[in-house]
């Protein structure tokens, strides 16, 4: 299906953050101008094996690239900032975005050669960003990190508003956020509103962060040895909760994990995280010079990650950390939805070394940067707008947020739960479906951007699970004979030393098939004719005796294959 825009309609459309957490990115589109919003990856489910993450497919604005005038960013969390660095070696476009967010995508360009030819331009609430037909303004909200904004697009037919991650705490730590700005905006008019639905199956309203603070401290003052905390990287204002109890207890602080000290030191360069002259933080080879009850060790791992601090002190592979009978490890966070088997993993490994691990809501120690149901409502009473649009969710909360919007009297043909690559065509008078582009998912892993396919995924995954098996074999093509062999190896599959009889019945089998086709073949004989019985042979052989169906790797040795070559030069 094509799109199909008027000339006097504004679009709207995500490559990616609906029916899914993670890899948000969403646009407006007026006739010439394309302003895009942010541009997240997703992290892998444990089925996609050997995947780092899941980005956008861009296909859209690639082949729109001339209309695309900016890329604005919300905030500085990898699910709005982590594929930029992907999009940018696509796509060199001007990025917009709050001074924390900007330092963190400056960290993430530079370490991937990116940084010398990126233009970013920093922004804060007074910014006004024109444009020739639209421009860009912002609103301050609250999130799990500063300097999180809600973005305003005006058009020529009304102010589209992207609400980005937000909740209402009304104790934050840090700077509030501007109601009054959002009441402003929603009495001067608000055409579409496109909200965060992350939270919209919670009743009531999401814990202040505050109070995180408060049971942080109360948990690490009861505890007389060594605390591990770890975290996301990315919760600056959790970072500085922590601080302030370092300072309260007298404990110091030492940072492990890349990120970690990468967030860290942006975070005090920009005076987000400030230990007030104490002299919290000390290097990591001071480390074992502190008795264990006056240190915290702040690491990432929060999540599970194999190669992360946590995980490698889990498991004992880290080079300087040890679990001791006395530690106390904190998890100041949830689990992303497919990172529970991984951080369970993680905590089973801490708790059998010895460690008192802490972790879930009904310690307080972790809270949602997402408003739930009531903080959604105040947000749409706050906006009144004409149309809505739900983002920045799974398909459930989708529906149940576009539900919350027609109960507080928006219409239900004014609400669109739309997928990725549906574009929604606006005027002052109407809304209505415009058609579909392709908005799919690229994977990504150590070998690059979009390498990784289903077939490769399925491949990897028969591996994972059957194992595989190798068969060897050297041939006279010409004289139509078996030189060698088939020799068989299996990785994955069988213990070669304990299953004698069955690998001597599989070779039995081949050297039958094998000699059976090259017989058999007239003049047609060739290696893709091996090949295949090879296979037609050995797949339903080995599941007849196993139930099994491992990958099967012929690797037929021409032995005329030499002398041919020389011959031709």
């Amino acid at each position: 299906m094509s799109v199909n825009l008027k000339n006097n309609e504004v679009g709207i459309f995500a490559l990616g953050g609906l029916e899914e957490i993670g890899k948000n990115m969403y646009g407006v589109q007026f006739q010439d101008e394309i302003i895009l919003m942010d541009c997240g990856v997703l992290f892998p489910e444990d089925e996609l094996l050997g995947i780092d993450y899941v980005i956008n497919d861009f296909s859209y604005v690639l082949e729109n690239r001339s209309k695309v005038k900016a890329l604005v960013i919300s905030h500085g969390h990898e699910d709005h900032i982590g594929g930029i660095p992907f999009f940018l070696q696509q796509m060199n476009v001007p990025i917009y975005a709050d001074p924390l967010a900007s330092a963190l995508i400056r960290n993430k360009l530079k370490e991937r050669g990116l940084l010398r030819d990126a233009q970013i331009t920093e922004y804060n609430e007074d910014t006004v960003i024109k444009f020739r037909k639209m421009s860009v303004s912002f609103y301050r909200t609250t999130h799990s990190i500063p300097e999180a904004y809600g973005i305003v697009v005006n058009t020529p037919p009304g102010n589209i508003v992207f609400t980005g991650d937000y909740k209402f705490d009304f104790t934050p730590v840090g700077e509030p956020a501007n109601l009054h700005r959002m009441a402003k905006l929603g009495d001067e008019g608000v055409l579409v509103m496109m909200g965060d639905s992350t939270n919209s199956e919670v009743p009531n309203f999401t814990m202040s962060e505050r109070v995180v603070g408060e049971s942080i401290n109360d948990i690490i003052q009861s505890v007389d040895g060594r605390v591990i905390f770890a975290t996301f990287a990315s919760n600056v204002s959790r970072l500085q909760q922590v601080v302030e109890t370092a300072i309260k207890t007298d404990r110091k602080i030492a940072v492990f994990g890349r990120s970690m000290e990468n967030a860290i030191e942006t975070g005090r360069e920009l005076g987000y995280i400030d230990d007030h002259g104490q002299d919290v933080f000390i290097n990591n080879r001071e480390l074992n010079r502190y008795p264990a009850g006056e240190m915290i060790i702040l690491c990432t791992g929060s999540q599970g990650e194999p190669m992360a601090a946590l995980s490698r002190i889990a498991n004992g592979t880290h080079r300087q950390i040890a679990i001791q009978p006395e530690d106390t490890v904190i998890f100041s966070s949830s689990p992303i939805p497919g990172n529970t088997s991984s951080v369970n993993r993680v905590i089973n490994q801490l708790t059998d070394t010895g460690a008192r691990v802490v972790h879930g809501r009904l310690n307080n120690i972790h809270t949602s940067g997402h408003g739930s149901q009531q903080e959604q409502l105040l947000m749409m009473r706050l906006l009144k707008p004409k149309f809505f649009v739900p983002v920045h969710g799974e398909y459930r909360m989708l529906r149940i947020q576009a539900k919350m919007a027609q109960e507080t009297g928006i219409p239900e043909d004014h609400t669109f739960v739309m997928q990725n690559g549906d574009m929604l065509a606006v005027t002052k008078d109407y809304a209505r479906l415009a058609g579909h582009f392709k908005a799919g998912d690229v994977y990504v892993d150590g070998s690059g951007i979009g390498d990784v396919g289903n077939v490769v995924l399925r491949d990897r995954k028969i591996l994972s699970e059957d194992g595989l098996v190798i068969v060897t074999a050297t041939i006279d093509y010409e004289n139509k004979q078996l030189v060698s062999g088939p020799d068989i190896m299996s990785r994955g599959f069988i213990y070669m030393r304990e299953s004698g009889d069955l690998i001597n019945d599989m070779q039995a089998a081949l050297k039958a098939a094998i000699n059976r086709g090259l017989n058999e073949s007239g003049n047609n004989v060739n290696e893709r004719l091996i090949r295949d019985v090879v296979f037609d042979t050995i797949k339903p052989f080995l599941y007849e005796r196993t139930e099994r169906k491992p990958m099967i790797l012929p690797v037929l040795l021409d032995i005329n294959k030499g002398v041919r070559d020389r011959k031709s030069k």
